[in-house]
């Protein structure tokens, strides 16, 4: 049975996220902070008291924009900790998960919560806490599930929703993250742009850049300028390694 945590500086958001966490049969209590410092100062309490003391904490849900101190400087102060508790950050904006999974985040869950969203957090929450007490080694944080080779899933405002292959531009490296980019927009996966680039070579996306992965059905032109080589993808241009110049000019003119 977990304990729980809820941080969050909307009054209504965290009535809420307690209602929800406290209807999971998987938590044993749930307990709301109405900003990062009081919940500072509930996890020291917590770790002061033990890992069986009467205010022990297993895992914090953590808004992210708040006033003062914010979710991601919560986090940070917590991962300087000998056992802190674990961390699934809920809120409304998708542009902070890079640093919210380089802080070790076992989720990131975007409001509106849904409750089947919110379930499977948990359940990751509990895979996580079962490795820890057998002494096992850490299990991969943010699992992607990719259900076909022709879509990704990818959530935004709190609805999974599925990208086809096809209509992805180019891919940006982030890390041990991907930022898809279509004509509607971009979404951010737990994928390196290394894994993307060997699943789809053969769909005819091809690495330009140390930080980029390009479609070549969708390179509008190709640019030369005092030796810089460009490409015009989707609008945006984007510079063309030399080392990866002489193969993409050659792969355009067999597909011409």
């Amino acid at each position: 049975m977990l304990r729980a945590l809820a941080v969050d500086d909307e009054r209504p958001s965290l009535a809420e996220l307690v209602y929800l966490l406290s209807a999971d049969p998987r938590i044993g209590t749930a307990a709301g902070a109405g900003d990062a410092t009081e919940a500072l100062r509930r996890i020291n309490r917590a770790l002061e008291s033990g890992p069986d003391g009467p205010d022990a904490i297993d895992v914090v849900f953590l808004d992210i924009q708040m006033p003062g101190l914010d979710g991601l400087d919560l986090a940070r102060l917590l991962s300087g900790f000998a056992r802190p508790p674990l961390v699934v950050f809920v809120t409304a904006h998708e542009d902070f998960a890079v640093q919210a999974f380089d802080l070790k985040a076992v989720d990131y869950v975007l409001k509106p919560v849904r409750t089947e969203r919110l379930a499977e957090a948990v359940r990751r929450v509990v895979e996580h806490r079962a490795t820890e007490l057998r002494g096992g080694a850490a299990l991969p944080r943010i699992p992607v599930h990719e259900p076909d080779p022709d879509h990704l899933p990818v959530e935004l405002g709190g609805v999974t929703r599925f990208v086809s292959v096809d209509d992805i531009t180019h891919v940006e490296a982030r890390g041990d993250y991907a930022r898809l980019h279509t004509d509607r927009g971009s979404h951010l996966i737990r994928i390196p742009l290394s894994t993307l680039e060997e699943r789809w070579r053969s769909r005819g996306f091809v690495r330009i850049h140390r930080r980029h992965l390009v479609a070549l059905r969708h390179i509008g032109e190709l640019r030369l300028d005092a030796g810089t080589v460009s490409v015009l993808v989707g609008g945006e241009e984007l510079q063309v390694s030399r080392r990866h110049a002489r193969e993409l000019r050659d792969l355009l003119m067999r597909r011409t």
